[in-house]
């Protein structure tokens, strides 16, 4: 982030996405268009965000892209957060662990998003996997979407709240970590006030840019004095610049420049 500039830029392959770029929605689209993605972004942003549904949807065909997608992204240099939002308990949430942070796994990637609503303690698995490989995780706390307030801002037991229990165990997990840990929580961009504290010791991904109405201004009213740790994430406000390489690359420099001047 600091020599590249706050910016997640996901890769979100939607057959409307396809079909405004000229391609096919199929396997040889899908494979155009990450290539070109991978091609123009991943020596210019920090991380690359694939979001596996997008490849899963096309079978084994699709994985096969995906892996490929995260093989080259992180060989130009960029680091990958893949997108799967995992969660189970048990011997299931270690197999997941062991898809996606084991290194010799072929979907091994720098970081995962993970869901929480089974207990943050079922994650366990995959938080220990993540610090074994140097890895890392984001945990879903507070999203943009309207709908998860219901439960995230839901009292646990113990008074707090859900998102609280998990930015809680996460700050736990970063105690001794410096700069920053490895276990970051997901915050959007949109949230009207996160109440619980976002001092995590860690990265907040913070998705809701663009398309989904948040400002950079925004940033500095959710995340306040922890607005340092943030990444934000964007995805369709930068990709609809494609197909062409220097679009891309000329949406996220303005992304880029916009952020910068409102982080400080």
């Amino acid at each position: 982030m600091d020599a590249r500039g706050p910016l997640c830029v996901g890769i979100d392959p939607h057959p409307e996405l396809l079909a405004d770029w000229g391609l096919g929605d199929d396997v040889a689209g899908l494979e155009r268009f990450c290539g070109t993605v991978v091609g123009a972004l991943a020596d210019q942003v920090a991380v690359l965000k694939p979001q596996s549904a997008f490849f899963e949807r096309f079978g084994w065909r699709g994985v096969a892209v995906l892996e490929r997608t995260v093989a080259e992204a992180r060989g130009a240099g960029a680091l990958v957060l893949l997108d799967v939002k995992r969660g189970d308990i048990g011997s299931t949430m270690a197999a997941y662990a062991g898809a996606y942070l084991d290194p010799a796994a072929p979907l091994f990637a720098d970081a995962v998003t993970l869901s929480p609503y089974l207990g943050v303690g079922s994650l366990a698995p995959a938080l220990d996997a993540a610090r074994a490989a140097g890895a890392g995780v984001f945990v879903l706390a507070l999203t943009s979407n309207p709908e998860g307030a219901a439960v995230q801002r839901a009292q646990t037991a113990d008074g707090r709240t859900v998102a609280g229990a998990v930015l809680d165990e996460l700050s736990r997990r970063n105690a001794e970590a410096a700069p920053l840990g490895s276990f970051g929580a997901v915050v959007g961009a949109t949230v009207d006030d996160p109440v619980d504290s976002l001092a995590i010791n860690g990265p907040l991904l913070a998705p809701g840019l663009g398309a989904q109405g948040a400002t950079p201004a925004d940033l500095v009213r959710v995340f306040g004095g922890v607005v340092g740790n943030v990444l934000p994430s964007v995805s369709r406000d930068v990709l609809r610049a494609g197909p062409s390489p220097e679009g891309l690359r000329a949406a996220v420099r303005d992304r880029t420049t916009a952020l910068r001047k409102a982080l400080g």
